[in-house]
């Protein structure tokens, strides 16, 4: 995507403008929120406060950055709130849109309607917060769309970290208490007579407990007393 002005953000119109034709049959959405301070990952602030949350969530953000590159697919960020020009999400790489709807079910469906509607044939969508997601799980749910209607993989908190799917299946966006720990079972019950794949659970980084158990965080929160 070429730049549209000197601005370091887009509007609305900017993102429709950002036209494209697909290189692949397959596309990820990666879903971030704006890194801004005090408004990401507020429960992990509550333990560390708002800027060592904020530098956990920049770190995350690059680790799904680097992964995301070594996907065999089309890549989109779907930003919270104002699509960021000049940031981590190379435009070599990746091509940028907005998050569009009142709650996280609106947003997803709305992001796999518009790149269904760009005639992709397998769209995966994926956080931003998961530091062991890898390359290799995201290439293994588009490759388990070859025989399956949908491909989860499982959140230890009763949610999900990944979801794709072959077609627009609205009805798993609808009704969810985005956050807690029924979203997967609930989700799981709408797919009933569909085929599902499951990848392994994995751990998402909400909260202080979450995090104690990566080495690589812990600058985040014990002083160097070096």
């Amino acid at each position: 995507m070429g730049l549209l002005s000197k601005k370091d953000s887009a509007s609305d119109d900017d993102a429709d403008f950002d036209f494209h034709l697909p290189t692949s049959d397959k596309a990820l959405i990666i879903f971030t929120r704006n890194p801004e301070l005090g408004k990401c990952k507020t429960r992990l602030a509550a333990t560390i406060g708002d800027e060592a949350a904020l530098k956990v969530y920049k770190f995350l953000l690059n680790h799904t950055c680097e992964i995301s590159k070594k996907t065999q697919c089309d890549r989109f960020v779907f930003y919270s709130e104002n699509i960021l020009k000049n940031d981590i999400w190379d435009a070599e790489y990746f091509h940028k849109k907005l998050q569009k709807g009142t709650d996280l079910g609106e947003r997803m469906n709305n992001a796999f309607e518009t790149l269904f509607g760009m005639g992709y044939k397998k769209v995966c969508i994926i956080g931003s917060d998961l530091l062991d997601l890898q390359s290799g799980l995201i290439n293994e749910a588009f490759d388990q769309l070859e025989n399956n209607d949908a491909v989860i993989g499982l959140a230890k908190d009763g949610g999900y970290y990944l979801f794709a799917m072959d077609e627009l299946l609205p009805k798993v966006f609808i009704d969810k208490k985005w956050g807690t720990d029924s979203v997967l079972s609930e989700t799981l019950q709408d797919l009933q007579n569909y085929d599902v794949h499951l990848l392994k659970e994995l751990n998402d980084i909400d909260t202080f407990e979450d995090m104690q158990h990566y080495p690589q965080l812990k600058q985040f929160y014990i002083p160097d007393n070096d």
